[in-house]
């Protein structure tokens, strides 16, 4: 059943970029991603100020775009606040909500991030639904436990048609950025197990990419994406290289072959 769904590979450029760094590297990012054929679909999650060069260079591309967070209100006093909505004038589709970092340092709740899950859905772009864990939190042996109530706090905000359009990015803490990554059999562990809780929302949610993050590189995308239940990646530092990029989209085409 695994080897019937697409694999997905997306950008996450967190708070790099700039314009003409960016021309170049959505030019050859483009470029590149033209000749994986089907079954690959890639998408770049940038900066906001950069949405409009984005839908510049990647329209009539294979490649789509989207933003790495939205606010959980269509419109309003909220300053600072950028609605799901305005996106869509740039022709987004995809926000990344839920990330560790916005967990971190801005201190989202598991039901704000639900919310924001839900508000993208319902201005019809596609959330990227982020869980983790710290690595205090996997040498408990709480990963499922913490991963666990961080989803199933988005599917109570979400009806089953909603659920069904998801996309989860399952990413641990401690090996974002770091240089860590979890192995090829931890990663698969744990997108079983969020599969498995999915398909307890509805038969149809068990079928949503299920995307592994955390120091994603070339050398080790193909081994990870040739899991059973990993169905792609969201790539931070080498989404920034199109090189390495490119690499790690073309190791998804590889697991297709």
């Amino acid at each position: 059943m695994s080897r019937q769904r697409a694999k997905l590979v997306v950008g996450n450029w967190k708070m790099h970029g700039r314009m003409q760094e960016n021309a170049v590297l959505l030019t050859e990012v483009a470029s590149g991603a033209s000749a994986l054929r089907n079954g690959v679909d890639v998408g770049v999650c940038v900066p906001y100020p950069y949405l409009a060069q984005a839908q510049a260079l990647l329209e009539g591309s294979v490649v789509r775009w989207g933003v790495q967070d939205v606010s959980a209100h269509a419109q309003g006093a909220f300053t600072g606040e950028v609605a799901a909505e305005m996106t869509l004038d740039f022709g987004a589709t995809y926000a990344i909500v839920g990330h560790s970092e916005r967990r971190a340092y801005h201190h989202e709740t598991p039901e704000l991030v639900g919310a924001k899950a839900r508000r993208a859905l319902e201005a019809g772009l596609t959330p990227i639904v982020c869980v983790g864990e710290t690595l205090d939190e996997r040498e408990r042996e709480a990963t499922e436990q913490v991963i666990g109530a961080q989803l199933d706090a988005v599917l109570l905000m979400l009806n089953e048609e909603q659920a069904a359009r998801i996309v989860v990015a399952y990413e641990p803490v401690w090996a974002i950025g770091t240089g860590k990554s979890a192995t090829a059999d931890q990663a698969q562990r744990v997108h079983a197990f969020l599969r498995k809780k999915l398909a307890e929302k509805c038969a149809a949610a068990a079928e949503v990419p299920l995307l592994y993050g955390g120091s994603v590189k070339p050398e080790n995308a193909q081994e990870l994406f040739g899991q059973q239940d990993i169905d792609g990646g969201l790539i931070g530092g080498a989404s920034l290289k199109s090189k390495d990029f490119l690499a790690i989209c073309q190791a998804a085409r590889t697991v297709l072959q």
